[in-house]
């Protein structure tokens, strides 16, 4: 079991950089990959990012892509998304999700049904 818990979300401006974390509790955060994605409403859920569990290897949906940055210490059980140059289209609940690390996560990382543990979420508002 693997329980996460988002922070770091609130509102900003067009332009603004914010930190989001997500903070694991349970056994052997190491062995988990961890993937964000965010909703907005009236929208399915999106990916935004992923990180292996050995933390190396990195993925990114490609309205993110050369903005956002994804990294874990796993010595702190701690996974981190950093936006910048946000958008208002960037406003969402952004969740983070871990699934235990097998060469059959990397072929699904992008899809929210691969994951088995989720957290509360966090809001982030962008305004133009």
């Amino acid at each position: 079991q693997v329980q996460l818990v988002e922070s770091g979300g609130g509102p900003v401006q067009a332009g603004d950089s914010l930190r989001l974390s997500c903070a694991a509790s349970g056994h052997t955060f190491e062995s988990y990959a961890i993937g964000w994605f965010r909703q907005a409403p009236g929208k399915e859920r999106e990916f935004v990012a992923a990180i292996s569990w050995v933390g190396i290897s990195t993925w990114f949906g490609d309205s993110v892509k050369g903005r956002f940055a994804i990294s874990r210490d796993n010595a702190k059980s701690t996974t981190f998304l950093q936006m910048n140059r946000l958008k208002p289209e960037d406003t969402a609940v952004y969740y983070c999700a871990a699934e235990l690390g097998t060469n059959g996560w990397y072929a699904r990382l992008r899809f929210p049904k691969t994951y088995s543990y989720w957290g509360q979420g966090t809001q982030v508002t962008v305004s133009s």
